[in-house]
């Protein structure tokens, strides 16, 4: 009898409430009104692009200090450690 192994997937590498820092992500269509900033805030949510699907565009929502949320790509974020 053999027994399977379920497929292993990969997670995220940040998570909801991880404090990160770098750069916003501005959609090629809104690039003539917007430009990316540097941020720091909170995840607030976990975007699609994970499992190999698209990983060049997996992104996360993060939340500023001021209220406002901005979607970064996990390429342009890292953790800030305290």
């Amino acid at each position: 009898m053999t027994t399977m192994t379920p497929p292993r997937t990969r997670r995220a590498p940040y998570a909801v409430g991880d404090l990160v820092t770098g750069t916003s992500y501005v959609q090629p269509e809104d690039r003539a009104s917007e430009q990316p900033e540097e941020i720091t805030g909170h995840i607030v949510q976990v975007g699609s692009g994970w499992d190999g699907i698209d990983a060049a565009q997996a992104y996360v929502w993060v939340r500023l200090a001021s209220g406002r949320e901005q979607q970064a790509l996990i390429r342009d974020i890292r953790k800030v450690t305290t």
